[in-house]
């Protein structure tokens, strides 16, 4: 069976998910030409694991300004773990070529100050 149909991957999974212990999950999935879901937003200062699959071909991903960038072979499961000291808009990018739709891949990022206590 292919990797992206798989439950974790499905849509109803994808975005982002409080684990229960201070971190977050995000599930990602990148195809030509977007990543999935397109506008994740996530607390400052807060450790945050990324899960991303390719539906299709090779991509990459690099998040300006931070660590995050790592490659998204097909039937793997990249994965990132960073937090983001500092609120603001991020973009996803693609970093390899992966077809004519390649310059308009991307999706945004939402680092919103994280709250007090919170749940």
């Amino acid at each position: 069976s292919r990797l992206h149909l798989t439950e974790e991957f499905a849509e109803d999974n994808l975005g982002v998910k409080d684990n229960g212990d201070g971190t977050l999950t995000v599930t990602m999935v990148a195809a030509r030409y977007g990543f999935f879901p397109p506008v994740i937003e996530v607390p400052t200062d807060t450790p945050v694991k990324f899960r991303i699959a390719s539906a299709d071909v090779l991509h990459g991903v690099h998040v300006p300004n931070t660590n995050a960038a790592t490659m998204i072979v097909p039937g793997y499961v990249s994965e990132i773990t960073t937090s983001f000291p500092t609120a603001g808009k991020y973009s996803f990018l693609c970093n390899e070529y992966c077809g004519l739709g390649h310059d308009s891949m991307w999706s945004r990022l939402i680092v919103v100050e994280k709250t007090a206590g919170g749940s």
